[in-house]
């Protein structure tokens, strides 16, 4: 089959790879229909490349068609369609039982130190062959996938696997109330549908963005774009407009790949040239993160609030303002978004006739699976107002 491959730092090539099979009794084999590309494929392009191996397939966001079954799998058969969860979840261990799907015991990556595998991306996370690829093996097949219905076209249901469940859960962790105020700090994928979530819940949305294009995007669901020249004017911006309190809560959405940390960018340039057996410790043990929006989020919010981080951050050692986050009684919450533990709650939004939060002309892009390589350059560089792209295997 043709599948995305990672070939090196900055280089994504398609290439031929050996098909997927069924290797445990609770299998399935889908047939790919639909794959996205995500903000956070874009760590393994430069950050997490010390943890990926020439020829690992990417990619995590699939949509598709049931081809072959495991012998125990009773719940799904050939043809059915399933979107499947980013993390790879058993559904049935003390973590799964609780809502903590990123955590699952089963596909813990104790050896790393990290939680519950994830589909497409690297070591750290189990180096699980990934979904930009014209087939995908997936397990635990009675409980991961979510089956959903022939008919509307695959945008209704993609963003089921990994955008709307991590903006829900971002939300849901902001914990507001109809007529409080969230800041959403980056409109990209996450950050835009963040927007539209809390928005359908009646909340008052700010969002910052230096990017034009996206801020066009959320400002037509009713979010007040605020365009500032620098974080200081973004604080008294949000200032001005929450009575000096400051916002109920902010959501940072844009994590390491924040702009305005020369320094910090300058170091993470310079672990990716080191050697993996060098580069992978010290990515682990040392700070290499931009952290301007999260010092932002700190800021921004009010005493007493809440910072929901959905933005992905790496460097363990990264100083953090905690004197300002006791002084402030800030409430921090954060994490890999539980698929499952949202899912069902989306879903049946999204059965409804009316398409609440614009999925089905959310994408900006739609792409064969020839061209990834061109749309990880495009992509990470903003052009042609590219935010969401969805590749067609």
């Amino acid at each position: 089959m043709r599948a995305v491959t990672w070939q090196g730092k900055g280089r994504m090539s398609v290439e031929d790879v050996p098909d997927p099979w069924i290797q445990d009794p609770d299998d399935i084999v889908v047939r790919v229909t639909s794959s996205g590309l995500c903000g956070s494929d874009l760590h393994l392009y430069e950050p997490l490349a010390p943890f990926m191996e020439v020829g690992d397939v990417v990619g995590h966001e699939p949509i598709g068609v049931v081809e072959e079954v495991g012998r125990d799998v009773t719940s799904l058969r050939p043809g059915d369609r399933v979107v499947v969860p980013f993390n790879v979840s058993c559904g049935r261990c003390w973590m799964c039982a609780h809502g903590l799907h990123s955590q699952c015991e089963t596909t813990q990556n104790v050896e790393q130190g990290t939680g519950a595998s994830l589909f497409g991306y690297s070591k750290l996370y189990g180096q699980v062959p990934g979904a930009q690829a014209e087939y995908l093996r997936v397990p635990f097949a009675d409980r991961l996938p979510i089956k959903v219905p022939d008919g509307p076209p695959d945008d209704r249901f993609v963003f089921l696997s990994d955008v709307l469940p991590t903006a829900w859960q971002a939300v849901e962790y902001a914990a507001l109330q109809p007529g409080d105020t969230l800041l959403v700090l980056g409109a990209g994928p996450i950050g835009d549908m963040c927007a539209r979530i809390a928005l359908m819940r009646g909340i008052r949305v700010f969002v910052v963005d230096p990017v034009p294009e996206r801020l066009q995007r959320v400002s037509a669901y009713g979010a007040e774009v605020l365009v500032t020249d620098s974080d200081a004017d973004t604080v008294t911006t949000v200032l001005e407009v929450t009575r000096g309190r400051g916002a109920d809560a902010v959501i940072d959405a844009v994590g390491m790949e924040a702009h305005g940390s020369p320094a910090a960018e300058s170091m993470a340039k310079v672990v990716g040239l080191l050697p993996d057996r060098v580069a992978q410790p010290l990515m682990r043990r040392a700070g290499v993160d931009r952290l301007a929006a999260l010092h932002l989020a700190i800021q921004a919010v009010r005493r007493g609030g809440t910072v929901s981080v959905v933005g992905v951050y790496g460097g363990p050692m990264d100083p953090m303002p905690l004197m300002e986050m006791f002084d402030k009684q800030v409430q921090l919450r954060m994490g890999q978004a539980n698929v499952r533990r949202w899912s069902d709650d989306i879903l049946a939004l999204l059965l409804e006739p009316t398409d609440h939060l614009g999925v089905e002309s959310f994408a900006t892009h739609h792409l064969p699976l020839e061209e990834a390589p061109a749309a990880y350059h495009d992509f990470r560089a903003k052009n042609d107002g590219m935010v969401k792209v969805l590749f067609r295997p």
